[in-house]
C-alpha cells in the first residue's frame, strides 16, 4: 500500500466491517429497525472495500512467497514462481488504484443532475463567440456520454455567441464528470472579423451546480421580485403571443435567475425557483468551504482575463489546464466535445487531494 496511514485506515475498516458482520445477526440489532438499518448501510459501503482489501492482501502474501521461491535451487519451481511475480507485480497497482477510488470520500452531490451556465467575460463580441464555442463543446460532450441537455435560457448576441446561456443536463455521473469545470476558461486566437490578424485573449466563465430540490432552500415568497417577458431568442419562437418568461430576484442575496424556454409561464417559474434554489445553495457552499482553493467564488470571480483555470489556444491548437498544469495539443477534438482526457486528468487530481485530505484528518 502507498502510506503507512492508508494501510493503518484500511485494517481499521477491515475490523468494523467484521463487527459489522458480526452484529447483523444479533437479536437486538434485528429489533430495532433504524438500527439496523444504519448498520446494513454502512456495511454495503464497507464490502467493496474489504473485498478489494482482501485481494491486496492476498496478492501482496504470493508475490512475496513466489519471490522467495525465485531464488530457490530447484530450476522449474524457480521459473514457474518467476512468472508468477511478473504476473503480481502487474496486478497490484490495478488493485491499488481500485482501491485509492473506493476510499476517495464520496461527494453527496455525486448522482444529482446539473445547471450548467456560460456567460461572456472580458473581451466583447468575442467573448460571446468563445462563450457560445463552450457551451457547444459541452452539449456535444453531453450528446456523446448519451446526457439529456435542456435549454433553461439563452441571452445571444446578433454575431451567433451568448452572453449567457444556462442548461439542465440530466444522466449518470454528471456532476462526477463535469464539477472542476467552472471557473473562467480563456481563449487566444484571432477573430474572423480582425483584418490584421492581430490575436485577442478573452474569456468566458463556466458554472457547474448540482441541482437542488427548492425545499431543500429557505426562499421566502417577500423576498422576491418577479418579472415577466416575452420570450426571445432560440427556443422562443412564441414571442410577441404570450408573456411567459420569467426573471427572478432574490433580493436580499441579489441573485438573479430567467427562464423563457417552455410556452407556460407556470413551467418557466418552478425552472427558475429550481435555479435560484441551486445558486442559493452554491453560494452557501461557497461561504462553507471558503478555504478550499476549488471553490467557485475563486474559481469564477469577475472574468478578469487573469482569472483562469484553462486556455484555449487557437494558434498553438493547444488546450492547457492551468490547475494541474497539464497542456494538451488536440484542441479541436476537445471543442468538438471529446474532454474525456481532460476531465479524466482532473477528476484523478482531485481524487487524489481528497484522498491525502481524508487521510490526514484520521485518527
Amino acid at each position: 500500500m502507498s502510506t503507512p496511514a492508508t494501510q493503518h485506515r484500511l485494517e481499521s475498516l477491515a475490523r468494523r466491517y467484521e463487527e459489522l458482520t458480526a452484529n447483523l445477526g444479533s437479536p437486538s440489532l434485528v429489533g430495532n429497525r433504524d438500527a439496523f438499518a444504519k448498520a446494513s448501510k454502512e456495511h454495503s459501503e464497507l464490502a467493496p472495500i474489504i473485498e478489494a482489501y482482501r485481494r491486496w492482501t492476498k496478492a501482496t502474501t504470493e508475490l512475496a512467497e513466489n519471490e522467495e521461491m525465485a531464488k530457490g535451487a530447484d530450476k522449474d519451481l524457480a521459473d514457474l514462481a518467476y512468472e508468477e511475480v511478473g504476473r503480481l507485480r502487474l496486478l497490484l497497482p490495478t488493485i491499488e488504484a481500485e482501491l485509492t477510488v473506493l476510499l476517495t470520500p464520496k461527494d453527496p452531490h455525486e448522482g444529482k443532475s446539473i445547471i450548467l451556465e456560460v456567460r461572456a467575460g472580458t473581451g466583447g463580441d468575442e467573448a460571446a463567440l468563445f462563450a457560445g464555442d463552450l457551451f457547444s463543446m459541452y452539449s456535444k460532450y453531453a450528446a456523446n456520454k448519451g446526457w439529456r441537455l435542456e435549454v433553461l435560457d439563452a441571452n445571444e448576441t446578433e454575431g451567433g455567441g451568448f452572453k449567457e446561456v444556462s442548461a439542465m443536463l440530466h444522466g449518470s455521473g454528471i456532476y462526477r464528470q463535469l464539477r472542476w469545470e467552472s471557473g473562467v476558461h480563456r481563449v487566444q486566437r484571432v477573430p474572423e472579423t480582425e483584418a490584421s490578424g492581430r490575436k485577442h485573449t478573452s474569456t468566458a466563465t463556466v458554472a457547474v451546480m448540482p441541482e437542488v430540490e427548492v425545499e431543500e432552500v429557505s426562499i421566502r415568497t417577500e423576498d422576491l421580485k418577479v418579472d415577466t417577458y416575452r420570450a426571445q431568442g432560440a427556443g422562443g419562437q412564441h414571442v410577441n403571443k404570450t408573456e411567459s418568461a420569467i426573471r427572478l430576484t432574490h433580493i436580499p442575496s441579489g441573485l438573479v435567475v430567467a427562464c423563457q424556454m417552455e410556452r407556460s409561464q407556470h413551467k418557466n417559474r418552478a425552472t427558475a425557483m429550481k435555479m435560484l434554489a441551486a445558486k442559493l445553495k452554491d453560494r452557501e457552499r461557497e461561504e462553507r468551504e471558503s478555504k478550499i482553493s476549488a471553490d467557485r467564488s475563486s474559481q469564477v470571480g469577475t472574468g478578469d482575463r487573469s482569472e483562469r483555470i484553462r486556455t484555449y489556444n487557437f494558434h498553438e491548437g493547444r488546450v492547457s489546464d492551468h490547475r494541474i498544469k497539464l497542456n494538451l495539443h488536440r484542441l479541436p477534438e476537445i471543442m468538438g466535445g471529446d474532454l474525456d482526457e481532460l476531465l479524466g486528468a482532473l477528476i484523478s487530481h482531485y481524487q487524489a487531494e481528497a484522498l491525502k485530505a481524508s487521510q490526514q484528518s484520521s485518527p
